[in-house]
């Protein structure tokens, strides 16, 4: 089991902190730490002056299960401004029953709120070999949350990755180092705007 842990120094008073709370695709797997598309998050924030730190919170084959029991440690040690949810993807690989899925999240959401962190959710799309009903309602899980909690969202994190052999591994699961800026890409357009403009007073 892969742990992706920041490597970012405590935040500093008044700095705000984001949490990615994720699986293997957030945790780097196969690739650098440093090239994972959490790591880039960082680095784009920090170019363009917004006063954010980012812990990554991501274990590889990581459930909505197991996000949910660790999420509490998460928000006590971080205390996160926003919360970005990456989960779920290991869930459908494994076929696990979606109303279970779709309660973890929910607590998951409900959690990060109650912690006063804003979330963003980065929704998945699974093969097509599990069956059309399947994937349709995996798809539909997660645009049913973000509009149920009008949370931000992501439809699919891996758009122009995923079915893009150039920026993916052997595996045909997860993006090589090549496909990790898209995906920054992909998150930024939700992120930004939960994002307090640089120079804005903390308080």
């Amino acid at each position: 089991m892969l742990f992706a842990i920041s490597v970012a120094s405590a935040a500093a008073p008044g700095q705000r902190t984001i949490v990615v709370l994720g699986d293997s695709l957030s945790a780097g797997y196969g690739i650098k730490l440093q090239e994972g598309w959490v790591s880039l998050l960082g680095q784009r924030l920090a170019s363009e002056g917004y006063g954010y730190r980012v812990v990554n919170a991501s274990v590889s084959g990581e459930t909505t299960q197991g996000g949910l029991a660790r999420l509490a440690r998460a928000l006590q040690a971080h205390q996160p401004a926003i919360v970005v949810v990456e989960l779920g993807g290991n869930d459908g690989l494994r076929g696990l029953p979606l109303a279970a899925s779709r309660t973890n999240l929910s607590r998951i959401i409900e959690q990060s709120r109650a912690a006063k962190a804003q979330v963003l959710l980065l929704g998945m799309i699974i093969p097509p070999n599990y069956g059309p009903r399947y994937g349709d309602e995996f798809r539909e899980m997660f645009a049913s949350l973000a509009k149920k909690y009008s949370v931000a969202f992501v439809p699919f994190f891996l758009d122009k990755v995923a079915l893009e052999p150039g920026r993916m591994q052997a595996d045909g699961i997860h993006p090589n180092a090549t496909g990790q800026p898209q995906m920054v890409d992909n998150v930024w357009p939700a992120l930004k705007p939960l994002l307090v403009a640089p120079g804005k007073p903390t308080g």
